[in-house]
């Protein structure tokens, strides 16, 4: 059996599904505990023996394992994590719809979609289990944490595989706003153009700016590729393999933290789903994202500032629905504060 295929023995706990962990098939370790004490006994040698006191470590099949439980009877066991206590992220998910096998969500800035890290209970995808009650809830696709919009969720595993298919064919039609500064602010570089290798060239001027964007709207296409080991891509030389519609919504004086800067909110419309495209294809313009923090310059580490979100914002997803040949389509009720002042 593949491990892919393979369930978890324990059902989901406070929205967070079991840890499976794959034992060495050798070593000088007598017990299963041994094993464990060794890798995670500098963290809480008590809280593990106590676990398997306690039941709450277990083989294929729900086999519970013992403080004797030699090594060699299990190839993977599964055991619930310690969660880490984290700070809320003092913004809300709102349900946009719900029915038997899809949920339907407005994700805000600064909340990852699925656990991981140090945000656990802190993600989309917990928060709405809890909420729910529904554990079997899947997103169907993933949103940046910096990003805010719409994300599909399959609550049906039945189903689930139907719409899918619906991402891996690239049936599922995206529309994007995003603001861009169009004069500089602070903390602001506006008209840096992103080059291949994540290089930069000469700022584009303000009059090469306005040019830019009454050339609009046009279709920009570059070759991209994800840095291995970093979670930032960058542009490459070669065939294009990214291509993105874009256009202007409106210009005008942002009405946010930038207050007063000039500004364009931007409709995108990705036509393939490379990580970070629209930020990358809108940095490669001169264009960058306000507070995009990876594009075109990568900024230093810094705590979130609340008052300062990507302005980007996944705004309406739009399908046939798989089950019922229906035309469906959800946008997100949110808007970017950075966004011209109406």
């Amino acid at each position: 059996m593949g491990t892919m295929a393979m369930a978890s023995p324990l059902p989901v706990r406070n929205g967070v599904n079991a840890t499976r962990l794959h034992l060495p098939k050798s070593g000088s370790w007598t017990t299963v505990a041994d094993y464990l004490l060794e890798r995670f006994g500098h963290v809480d040698p008590e809280g593990i023996l106590r676990r398997f006191d306690d039941g709450e470590i277990v083989g294929l099949g729900g086999v519970k394992l013992n403080r004797l439980t030699p090594m060699g009877e299990h190839e993977f066991i599964w055991y619930y994590r310690t969660l880490p206590v984290e700070t809320p992220i003092p913004f809300e998910t709102q349900i946009l719809h719900q029915d038997e096998h899809l949920l339907v969500v407005d994700k805000p800035h600064f909340l990852p979609t699925t656990p991981g890290g140090k945000f656990i209970q802190e993600s989309a995808l917990v928060r709405l289990r809890n909420q729910t009650g529904i554990d079997d809830l899947v997103p169907m696709h993933r949103l940046d944490r910096a990003t805010a919009g719409v994300i599909l969720f399959a609550v049906n595993p039945e189903t689930r595989g139907a719409y899918q298919m619906l991402f891996e064919r690239r049936e599922i039609a995206k529309r994007y706003k995003a603001v861009v500064a169009l004069s500089p602010g602070g903390g602001l570089e506006t008209g840096v153009v992103l080059q291949a290798n994540g290089g930069h060239s000469d700022t584009r001027s303000p009059q090469q700016l306005r040019e830019l964007l009454e050339s609009m709207p046009l279709t920009y296409e570059n070759r991209m590729s994800k840095v291995k080991g970093q979670l930032r891509s960058i542009v490459d030389e070669g065939e294009p393999n990214a291509q993105t519609l874009i256009k202007v919504e409106s210009t005008g004086v942002s009405a946010g933290f930038h207050a007063g800067v000039k500004v364009a909110l931007m409709d995108l419309e990705p036509h393939s789903g490379k990580t970070h495209q629209l930020r990358i294809h809108l940095a490669s313009l001169g264009l960058g994202i306000i507070n995009d923090a990876f594009y075109p310059r990568l900024w230093d580490l810094a705590p979130d500032d609340y008052e300062r979100p990507l302005q980007l914002l996944a705004h309406t997803i739009s399908f046939t629905d798989p089950l019922t040949g229906q035309e469906r389509s959800f946008s997100s009720k949110q808007r970017l504060c950075e966004a011209p002042a109406a």
